[in-house]
């Protein structure tokens, strides 16, 4: 029996996920889905991970999440978003002896995510003699808000990535269509056991709120998320005199100049938040989109969101930029607006502030598209066949 159960977890494929930042974005919750949900007897699964962000010491949420399902992580502290080249030779040493011990039996794969990782990862696969490197593009780096040289050398990376990966990844229709011999590959969910309007209120805010609807919001406060127009959108709002509640769940580096310009704004302070709110990081808040009635992701940049798939089956009525990953979830079923543009968001908003049926007929559509095209099940199967 021992040595039956000894043949079964060698003859097991060996899967190393590789990630910059363990943080808790759409990357890296793409990584603990399918980490958590490849069959345990079919595969050995480890993930490897840097900072949670440049200047924290610590594993973060991913790491935490993982270990809680019973998967090894590795902590590279070298291993950082922005260029540091002592830091990237220690980090690309590391990964090259890691991926020598774990490809021993030459029966490994590694899967790359994010930027950073990707170009470290795949090159130290290589250098490494792993056979099956499959990289996923999160969105195109080089379509960020940055200067022309930093966009060159992003593209250059970003290219040699895909050159030395076996197998790509895309996640949205525009991304595989840039992307030469790309495999297309939808996020998926599974099905969410929502907490129901008012206890999901009272978890995000302490308060079951009811003489206003809310918009909600989730992410990293980066600038690819386009906070300060959606803050700008809530302020003509107000002057509008429309009356509403808007919440922006999330933590990130540019959470204290958005928190600045809501004040400044008239829109929120510490007393009393009349109109806007800024919970920080909430756990579990998949759970609680039944909390709004409207939710809008005014982005700029997008991979395939999750927390769009998440408030589509929730119901919620969407508004969201029209840009890639945007498009593919809402297809017909949502209302766009173009990016950078706070008039037509606060438009958009006020349509759906002042139409509960129209937010009720979308929330319905969408759902139902939500769960016929963005399961899973479908995105686990469609990797394993690339691992195979």
């Amino acid at each position: 029996m021992g040595l039956q159960n000894q043949e079964a977890t060698t003859s097991r494929k060996k899967v190393l996920f590789l990630i910059t930042k363990s943080n808790w974005g759409g990357a890296q919750r793409y990584v603990f889905d399918l980490a958590t949900n490849l069959p345990k007897d079919q595969f050995e699964v480890k993930a490897i991970f840097g900072r949670r962000d440049d200047m924290d010491a610590s594993v973060g949420p991913l790491a935490v999440n993982l270990s809680a399902k019973g998967i090894q992580g590795i902590f590279i502290p070298d291993l950082v978003r922005d260029i540091s080249i002592t830091k990237d030779l220690r980090a690309l040493r590391i990964l090259i002896d890691i991926f020598k011990k774990e490809n021993a039996d030459g029966n490994l794969t590694v899967h790359l995510n994010s930027s950073k990782a990707g170009g470290l990862g795949a090159l130290a696969a290589r250098l490494a003699g792993v056979k099956n490197i499959v990289f996923t593009s999160h969105g195109l780096a080089w379509d960020e808000d940055r200067n022309l040289f930093v966009k060159s050398v992003i593209y250059l990376m970003s290219q040699l990535t895909f050159a030395l990966s076996h197998h790509v990844i895309t996640i949205s229709k525009d991304t595989h269509r840039r992307v030469p011999k790309s495999i297309l590959i939808y996020n998926g969910i599974q099905k969410i056991d929502f907490r129901e309007r008012d206890e999901a209120r009272r978890k995000i805010m302490g308060q079951a709120i009811k003489d206003v609807p809310w918009i909600g919001t989730i992410g990293e406060f980066t600038r690819n998320k386009g906070y300060p127009y959606l803050i700008k959108a809530a302020s003509i709002l107000k002057e509008r005199g429309l009356s509403f509640r808007m919440s922006l769940i999330g933590w990130g580096e540019d959470l204290p100049k958005i928190k600045q310009q809501a004040i400044d704004s008239g829109l929120y302070n510490i007393k009393s938040s009349a109109y806007i709110d800024l919970p920080g990081f909430v756990p579990d808040v998949g759970r609680d989109l039944k909390a709004f009635e409207i939710f809008v992701l005014a982005s700029v940049k997008e991979g395939l969101p999750y927390v769009l798939l998440e408030a589509g089956q929730a119901g919620c009525a969407v508004i969201g930029s029209r840009i890639p990953g945007i498009t593919d979830i809402l297809g017909e079923d949502g209302i766009y607006i173009e990016p950078k543009d706070s008039e037509a968001i606060a438009n958009a908003l006020e349509k759906l502030l002042r139409d509960s049926t129209l937010r009720q007929t979308l929330g319905e559509k969408l759902k139902e598209r939500v769960e016929r095209k963005f399961s899973l099940e479908e995105m686990v199967s469609q990797t394993v066949a690339l691992y195979s």
